[in-house]
Parts: structure tokens; C-alpha cells; sequence
């Protein structure tokens, strides 16, 4: 079994280290990881860009492993998109792993996520995907609990994967493996960001501005939406899909605009 991995924090990263060691002894494990952080980019590609894809050794030049490891020059898109063409032309691997990111990837948080794009990119690609997010920023993060639960998931992933076109997103709460209540499949809860942009001035006095943001719970009192119950210490396991057209809109549409369509 071929397993090719990636994330959007870089191929130096402690949570891909934590990914791999998570999927070691399930199959061969290809890693193309980007060369610097790419937080944020949802599903950019690098039009109009020279791409590079280096090999490059194991943590602190430790021995492959049988473990083949590149980074890329691009966006974790790009990654997919490179492995695919030079390093799996004449056979896609059978899985897709992403992450472990250094942060938060439920509710709304998944439209912007080079974690989950490169996921989004595998099942479009016709190749179960499914990607991992532990709720810690902290580049040092402790991802033992990641790894405990996400063995199991990834596991049940790999005899079960998800129906066509549809990959697999993971939350694991900022907790350690006794305090985590368990594992919840649930669905995707509507937060958004506020205060996005913040002013400050340069030495010169000139003002320029800053991404911040403040998350707002759209969806406080609902017990069933990913980003609730990951604040409750759940894991949680989210099945999104590619198609996103809402279907009942259509229907409806189709009426009150039939003199568009006459």
C-alpha cells in the first residue's frame, strides 16, 4: 500500500513528524511537504512560478527508513500536484495523509486551509483523503494525543474510506490522552472571524495593517457541530464533500427565478 503524505506547515514541522509516525507500518510512505509554511492557502497553485522538489533526509539527518521524503518549493496543492505527476505516474498511492496541523481546522476555518486543500486535491484526484488538525499553534506542541487517536482513526479510515469525492477532516482537542473524551462524528459548525485587520504604524509613521481576527461561535448552544465538541475535548471527524451545491436552493431557485431560464 502507497501512502503519500503532506501538510501546510512545512516539511520541517513537529506534526508531520507526528503524521508519519502515525501512519509507519501501514504501507510505504512518501512524504512531499511545502518548503516553508504555507498556512492559509486554501487551494492556491503556483501559476506562473518555477517549482522545485528536493529530496531531503529525516529529522536531524536520521536514516530514511524506507521512508522517501521531498519538499516542495510551492503550496500544499502544489505538493499534491508535483508527487502525482513525477513520483506516482504510473500508479496514484492508495491514501492521502495531511498534517498534523499546528492549529484549529473546524467550522469555517476549513475555506482557508492548505491542510484541507491538499486533501480536497486528492479526492479529486479520485484518492481517499483525509487530513489532521490539533487545536495548538505552539510550533513545540505535544502531539502524543494525535497520535493515539489518530492511529485508531486512520486505521478505521484505511478498511472503511469515505464514499467518492468526499475527504475526511480531524480536529483533536489541546489535551492529553486521558482528559480527551472520545471521538465524535459530527458536522460542520458556522463560526466566522471578526476584527480581521488590525492598524499599527511602521518606524516611519506611515500606518500599515495586520491579519488578526477574533473566531465567533455562530453556533454556541448546538452540542453536535465539530467546533463545540472539540471545545468539550472530543475529537472530532467531520466528512466534507466537493460538491457543495445546496441542493433544496436549487429547487427553489429554479422557481422563483423560472423567468431567467424562459
Amino acid at each position: 500500500m502507497q501512502i503519500l503524505i503532506t501538510n501546510d506547515d512545512g516539511y520541517t514541522s513537529k506534526g508531520l513528524q507526528a503524521l508519519i509516525e502515525m501512519a509507519e507500518g501501514l504501507g510505504e510512505i512518501t512524504v512531499v511537504a511545502p518548503q516553508y509554511p504555507q498556512s492559509a492557502m486554501s487551494n492556491a497553485v503556483s501559476l506562473g512560478k518555477t517549482l522545485r522538489m528536493v529530496s531531503v533526509p529525516g529529522p536531524d539527518n536520521a536514516p530514511a527508513n524506507g521512508i522517501s521524503r521531498h519538499y516542495c518549493s510551492g503550496t500544499p496543492v502544489d505538493c499534491i500536484k508535483i508527487a502525482l505527476n513525477l513520483l506516482f505516474e504510473q500508479r496514484k498511492p492508495d491514501f492521502i495523509l495531511s498534517g498534523i496541523n499546528h492549529g484549529f481546522n473546524g467550522s469555517s476555518a476549513v475555506l482557508y486551509s492548505g491542510t484541507l486543500a491538499a486533501a480536497r486535491e486528492g479526492v479529486l484526484n479520485r484518492i481517499p483523503s483525509i487530513a489532521f488538525s490539533l487545536n495548538d499553534h505552539h510550533p513545540d506542541a505535544d502531539f502524543r494525543a494525535s497520535v493515539h487517536f489518530g492511529r485508531k482513526i486512520l486505521e478505521k479510515f484505511i478498511q472503511n474510506p469515505p464514499n467518492s469525492y468526499t475527504y475526511v477532516n480531524v480536529n483533536i482537542p489541546k489535551a492529553s490522552i486521558e482528559d480527551i473524551k472520545g471521538i465524535r462524528l459530527c458536522r460542520f459548525g458556522m463560526g466566522a472571524w471578526i476584527k480581521e485587520i488590525e492598524t499599527r504604524t511602521d518606524p516611519f509613521g506611515n500606518p500599515y495593517y495586520w491579519m488578526v481576527g477574533e473566531y465567533e461561535n455562530l453556533e454556541p448552544n448546538d452540542p453536535e457541530c465539530d467546533h463545540n465538541l472539540l471545545a468539550d475535548n472530543y475529537v472530532t471527524i467531520v466528512p466534507h464533500k466537493i460538491d457543495n451545491t445546496n441542493y433544496p436552493e436549487l429547487e427553489r431557485m429554479k422557481d422563483t427565478w423560472k423567468d431567467l431560464m424562459q
